[in-house]
């Protein structure tokens, strides 16, 4: 054979046993690899079977904790549970005794409430039974009043609606003036302290004269010169005059009655005058009384000039300066009007200068206010008006004029001059001694205003005092209520409006009081 083809085969053979060999290394190392693999595979497993057994033990260990904890928990749940639970049976027991004490004393309730059930029913019943028995008294009651009085219910009672219709009207106003009146009293401090300062830097005189005059006589003898023969000379003294000459028992005097002041001035001094002449006859009277007259009006007039020259008030037409000479003679509650006006001028400008207003001005209004008063007796209407008229009609500025007529209103409508006017008017009149009433009229008033007082049941005792404008009235606590006294006190305000006459108004004031006593020992 060749050596190609031997080497062929060498070369396959040799690939064919390398190829045994390579398996059966293979085989060899697989083996080895498997044995090697199982050894690893089994520690493997072994370790895998110690973790497990310590994973197990360690997680038996914890659930044993952890159930003790949970046991722990539960049981202290348990406690606090029990503990609340033993709390709720505890205010359970308290709430059922006090349920038991209440339903014992709703129970006394009940039975007291039966009790007076039963006791009222009874009252009810005689209560019924006295209102039947009232009824029937009534209504017989009531036909005897309709066979006496001749009108049917229905006119009755129309009549009654009627009376107490026009009674609370009354009431009603009665209560709106007191309540104006307080607020004025209670008006700004500011405004009363200007009242006061004023009053304190001015206080005048007040002249107090009569509505008569009296002439004295040198002697008896006089009376009858004075007659004269078949009394000429007295109807010549009248006639001049327009007076009254009244000659009576009154010894060495003889009285001049008028309602005219001047015209009893002019007497006066004409009989004065012929008195001291000794001549007297009709034709000398009349010769004198018109020497008098013209004398008087000068007197007027100066008068009047000098009352505004005074008080700073001039440019004042002559006209108006005579009618404020003749408030001179004219009073007013024995209250001379003349001073009374200067008083005003004084205090509008004292009150006008605290104001900062004008104060010549609020002074002419004071002074005019009342110019009225000298000719309101022969003129209708009232002073107010009679001035503001002859205010206007010569010259006066209208704010005066307006000032004048307002005097003596509400205020509602009134100016602040007219204001300050009204105030000073009244501060001059009102304060005290400046006018004057006799005395018999002022005892007698006050006796009448505590009769009064004295004919309501009740009054136990009662004192008029501030001159008659407060009575004070205590009353009998047993059989006076304090409802009862304000109905008391209505009824006398409204008793004494109706039967009593006096100036101003008069307070009421009834007392109530209780007294408790007792001894310490």
């Amino acid at each position: 054979m060749p050596d190609g083809i031997l080497f062929v085969l060498f070369i396959i053979v040799a690939v064919f046993a390398g190829a045994i060999a390579g398996y059966v290394l293979k085989q060899i190392f697989t083996a080895k690899k498997i044995r090697a693999s199982e050894s690893l595979a089994a520690r493997i497993v072994e370790e895998s079977k110690k973790e497990a057994d310590t994973i197990k033990k360690e997680a038996i260990l914890q659930a044993k904790e952890n159930l003790l904890k949970m046991k722990a928990d539960f049981d202290a749940e348990t406690k606090e549970v029990k503990s609340e639970l033993e709390g709720l049976e505890r205010r359970i027991r308290s709430k059922e005794e006090n349920m038991d004490k209440r339903m014992d004393v709703l129970s006394q309730k009940e039975s007291n409430i039966e009790n007076r059930d039963k006791a009222l029913s009874q009252k009810e019943q005689a209560v019924e039974e006295k209102h039947r028995k009232l009824d029937a008294l009534a209504e017989e009651q009531k036909n005897k009043l309709e066979k006496i009085a001749g009108m049917t219910p229905e006119e009755a009672k129309n009549i009654l609606i009627e009376s107490m219709e026009a009674e609370a009207r009354r009431d009603a106003a009665v209560l709106v003036r007191k309540a104006e009146e307080e607020a004025k009293l209670t008006a700004d401090r500011k405004a009363r302290e200007i009242i006061a300062y004023s009053i304190q830097r001015y206080a005048g005189d007040y002249v107090a004269e009569r509505t008569v005059s009296v002439v004295n006589l040198p002697s008896e003898e006089m009376k009858g010169r004075i007659i004269g023969r078949e009394g000429r000379n007295i109807r010549a003294i009248e006639a001049a005059t327009g007076i009254d000459l009244i000659v009576d028992d009154t010894p060495e005097a003889v009285v001049l009655s008028s309602f005219d002041p001047i015209r009893r001035e002019v007497a006066r001094i004409s009989l004065e005058r012929l008195i001291q002449d000794g001549r007297i006859h009709p034709g000398r009277i009349e010769d004198i009384v018109k020497k008098v007259e013209k004398e008087v009006e000068q007197i007027i007039r100066e008068t009047g000039e000098k009352a505004s020259f005074d008080c700073g008030v001039h440019d004042i037409h002559p006209e108006i300066i005579n009618m404020l000479g003749a408030l001179k003679y004219r009073t007013s509650y024995s209250q001379n009007v003349l001073q009374h006006s200067i008083d005003v001028a004084y205090l509008t400008g004292l009150m006008a200068a605290e104001l900062k207003m004008n104060i010549k001005e609020a002074k002419r209004a004071g002074l005019l206010h009342d110019i009225g008063k000298a000719v309101d007796h022969k003129i209708e209407g009232t002073h107010a008006a009679i001035g503001a008229d002859f205010a206007k009609r010569f010259g006066e500025n209208p704010r005066i004029v307006q000032a004048i007529a307002t005097h003596h209103d509400d205020g509602r409508n009134n100016t602040l001059l007219g204001v300050l006017v009204q105030a000073a008017d009244t501060l001059s009149a009102a304060r005290p001694g400046a006018r004057r009433e006799m005395l018999e009229t002022y005892v007698q008033r006050l006796e009448e205003l505590e009769k009064i007082a004295h004919s309501f049941t009740g009054v136990d005792r009662c004192f008029a005092i501030q001159a008659g404008r407060e009575i004070r009235i205590m009353v009998e606590n047993e059989k006076i209520s304090d409802n009862d006294a304000v109905m008391l006190c209505n009824d006398i305000v409204k008793k004494i409006e109706n039967e009593l006459t006096y100036p101003g108004q008069i307070k009421v004031t009834v007392i109530r009081e209780t007294r408790v006593s007792n001894f310490a020992k």
